[in-house]
Formats: C-alpha cells, sequence, structure tokens
C-alpha cells in the first residue's frame, strides 16, 4: 500500500486529476485547514491562543522558474510581517527547491539568508526542509552556509536515510535546530531503512543525541513525529541522561494526533503544529497517506456522501 501511495504521488497524470475530485479535497482537509494563507493565519490564531508554537509551510516543491521562486520568498515575507502582530511568532519551513535550488543554488541561498534575517527581526525561525535522497547534500551545504551567519536557522533530518548518524554528527558543532523526522519519500533499501521497526529504532538512537545536544545548549531538538508512544520512550531515555522535557520539542502536522499533542504539552513537552497550506496538496497529501494506515481508512471515508 506504502508503495502504491508513493507512486501516485509521483504520477503526473494523477495529479493533474484527482486534486478537481470532490471526494479528495473533502478528504485533505483533515490535513490542512485551506490552500490560502488567510485560512492558515485562522488556524494559527487558535493554536497560538491554546499555547502551541506554530511553523508554516506553503506546499510546493521542484519549481521551474526563478520567477515562481522570488514569488515564493516574497510570500514568505509577507507571513513574517504578519508574524509581529502576534503573541508568537509563527516560525516557517521551507523545501530549498521552492526557492530555486534546482535553477540558481546561489539565488536560494540569497532567498534563504534573506528570510532567515526576516525572520530574526521579528524574533521568529527559519528552518530548512528536507527532500528527497538526491537533495540531502545540498540542503546540509546549504543549511551549513546558513548556520554561519544565522542562530535561527533549522534543519530536517530524515531517520530513515542510512548517512543520518554521520549528517548528525556533522552538524551538530553548528549548534543546530533539528526536526527529526522518519521519512516520506520512496526511497530504496540500499540507502533508507524500510522496515517500520528499523526505522523507530534510528529514530530513537538520533533522538536520543539530539536530546543530550540539547542538554548541553548546544541544539534544538524537535521531534517531528506523530508517534507519541516513540516520544515517551525518547524521552525515558533522555531524562536518564538529564534531559528535561522542556528541551523534547514535538512537531505534528495541522489536523493529525491533536489530542495527543495537547495530552504530550501537559505532560511537560513544548507543542509545536505544522500547518501546510496552498494548493500544490496533491504528492504532499499522498505521502502523508502513506505514513499511517489510519490515514488511508480516513481518505476512503470521504468517498462515502
Amino acid at each position: 500500500m506504502r508503495t502504491i501511495l508513493l507512486w501516485m504521488a509521483r504520477n503526473p497524470w494523477l495529479r493533474a486529476r484527482i486534486p478537481r475530485l470532490a471526494f479528495a479535497r473533502r478528504a485533505v482537509r483533515r490535513f490542512m485547514p485551506g490552500e490560502d494563507v488567510a485560512d492558515a493565519l485562522r488556524a494559527a490564531d487558535g493554536l497560538i491562543a491554546a499555547g502551541q508554537g506554530i511553523l508554516f509551510t506553503r506546499l510546493g516543491e521542484n519549481l521551474t522558474a526563478i520567477a515562481e521562486a522570488d514569488a515564493v520568498a516574497a510570500h514568505y515575507h509577507e507571513v513574517l510581517e504578519a508574524s509581529r502582530s502576534r503573541s508568537r511568532p509563527i516560525e516557517i519551513s521551507v523545501k530549498p527547491t521552492q526557492l530555486g535550488l534546482d535553477i540558481d543554488p546561489e539565488a536560494a541561498f540569497a532567498h534563504c539568508d534573506a528570510l532567515a534575517t526576516h525572520a530574526a527581526e521579528v524574533g521568529s525561525s527559519f528552518w530548512v526542509d528536507m527532500e528527497g535522497s538526491p537533495y540531502v547534500e545540498p540542503t546540509i551545504a546549504l543549511f551549513e552556509r546558513l548556520a554561519v551567519a544565522h542562530d535561527n536557522v533549522g534543519i530536517c533530518l530524515q531517520a530513515y536515510l542510512k548517512r543520518t548518524p554521520v549528517d548528525l554528527r556533522r552538524i551538530l558543532p553548528l549548534r543546530p535546530a533539528i526536526r527529526l523526522v522518519k521519512g516520506a519519500y520512496d526511497e530504496p533499501a540500499a540507502i533508507a531503512y524500510r522496515r517500520k521497526a528499523d526505522v523507530d529504532a534510528a529514530y530513537q538512537t538520533l533522538a536520543v543525541a539530539m536530546a543530550e545536544a540539547a542538554r548541553d545548549g548546544d541544539a534544538r531538538c524537535a521531534l517531528g513525529t506523530h508517534d507519541a508512544d516513540l516520544v515517551r520512550r525518547i524521552a525515558t531515555f533522555a531524562q536518564a541522561a538529564g534531559v528535561p522535557r522542556e528541551k523534547l520539542e514535538v512537531h505534528m502536522l495541522y489536523g493529525i494526533r491533536a489530542a495527543e499533542l495537547r495530552r504530550l504539552r501537559k505532560e511537560g513537552f513544548p507543542a509545536f503544529t505544522l500547518v501546510a497550506y496552498g494548493d500544490f496538496w496533491y504528492p504532499w497529501y499522498m505521502r502523508r497517506l502513506a505514513e499511517r494506515p489510519a490515514n488511508v481508512l480516513f481518505a476512503l471515508r470521504q468517498l462515502l456522501p
């Protein structure tokens, strides 16, 4: 099922047609408050009032014209300005290919540099999101350049990639902010763990190492997972190493296990919701379905009247 869903995410014929279907548009509302930034801001205000941190990501990747990347950057500058009027700043998480990495790496860096500067001005953070395996090395190299000049820049790492322990050791000297996710792309077994048990084990090992760095003030540790049991296991190991729960942020996607995120916040974990929006939602949505069977059952129920 996971392989089929990830194939569907990549298929251009389905990408052009499925978003037009009413049941698909109904189903995606579980994972995003709407396609417009105004919808995302309304959702964010309610979550901020409930004591949560917020990250925004406008869906889209692999742009083909630098003018499109310029428009994406301008959009995120508007989001950061909107953050000024809120009691808690909105953080932004951006895929480098949205800012032109495929087209002009230097232009992409310039956009990231300007957004990180703007984010610092409003007390926010700029996260470099991670994409498929061909982009891991250029994304880490981009982050390394940014981290030299900015202390409010974070990066996403994927636990299922076998190279990630080396990548973690590579960037820890930069005192980074790291959001650790399991990984949602269809990667071959030669470079990625395929079994859930193996991915969970890799995730736990990486997370404990991140937590220990966070304890010493050398990192910001964000657990990007909806697996609350895994979070609690990590917290148990981290506590034995002297890491308090307030050093272990939990980042979950809007609409997924929201009640569990609220429970984790009450238990002392800083809670963040990543709010996705935009009209380029189809491949992102299919990867969300591939992550958990429960998501597939929810989508199938949308076929009913």
